[in-house]
């Protein structure tokens, strides 16, 4: 991927979301060194062999002139490129470049001269493009539908889940973007025969789950969660980690942490689960 347009329509927005999709990105590489950065692709124990972006713009020098060339390159090594250019309307940027105080990359002009000349000089590289994206309108979600729908990701790949259990006297898990807590559900650990053992095993779970309440819960947060990510996602959120506590982190909140992972799988949507505190006294 090329990801190219004009300063301040967003390209570096964009390559953070190629990052959450998986891209190896670098931004603003001489395109004098992209020759050798290919040859660095030939050695994958260093660098990864597809889903690759570049971030390419003015601000290289002889960047409009050697396109072309780096582009032969591409093709004589046979390595299939997308070139995703980001535009903006002038009264977009000279409101982005007052809010941010930076300095335009071709400075020494008015900043509307500088931003009509930019846009002048990199006409033949956005006729060439496969896509152009306006920001001009467009939230950091919504480039990232756009830029998704580019690149035909769906929507599991976006969203990375977790769904972490824990227990509250060892304190919350700092990354928790939701925090349930659990307790209100029969607590094993007064069960001598159950006390020793964790969330994971048949008869704690067993007993977490013959309360109608824990099926209750499953079945409700489910629905929530299944209604909240789509959102998430349309928002650009690119990580949602989940936390379910009860009083240790041992019994009830892993056993639900598991079950709610398992529903999570089945509707389709990947997820690492974690159990922090099970293995504490």
């Amino acid at each position: 991927m090329v990801i190219t347009g004009v300063s301040g329509a967003g390209k570096s927005q964009a390559l953070k979301i190629l990052e959450d999709f998986g891209y190896f990105c670098v931004d603003n590489l001489p395109i004098v060194l992209v020759k050798d950065f290919l040859k660095a692709l030939e050695h994958p124990s260093a660098f990864p062999r597809s889903n690759v972006a570049l971030g390419l713009d003015i601000r290289a020098q002889s960047f409009i002139d050697e396109l072309p060339r780096m582009l032969e390159e591409l093709r004589g090594r046979e390595i299939y490129y997308r070139i995703l250019f980001l535009d903006a309307g002038e009264e977009v940027l000279l409101r982005r470049f007052s809010e941010t105080r930076r300095r335009h990359p071709l400075g020494g002009r008015a900043l509307h001269d500088a931003i009509r000349a930019e846009r002048a000089q990199l006409l033949r590289v956005k006729e060439i493009a496969d896509k152009v994206i306006d920001t001009s309108a467009l939230t950091l979600g919504e480039l990232k539908e756009a830029i998704s729908g580019f690149l035909g990701v769906t929507h599991e790949r976006e969203m990375n889940l977790a769904v972490i259990s824990f227990g509250f006297k060892y304190g919350l898990p700092i990354d928790a973007d939701l925090i349930w807590d659990v307790r209100f559900l029969p607590n094993p650990n007064y069960v001598a025969n159950l006390k020793p053992l964790d969330g994971l095993s048949v008869a704690v779970s067993s007993y977490v789950f013959r309360s109608p309440k824990a099926k209750n819960f499953i079945r409700q947060f489910s629905k929530i969660l299944f209604e909240l990510i789509p959102q998430y996602i349309r928002e650009g959120k690119s990580y949602l980690t989940i936390g379910i506590g009860c009083t240790g982190g041992r019994h009830r909140s892993v056993a639900i942490t598991h079950t709610l992972a398992q529903e999570i799988r089945r509707a389709g949507y990947s997820i690492r689960e974690f159990h922090r505190d099970m293995e504490k006294s």
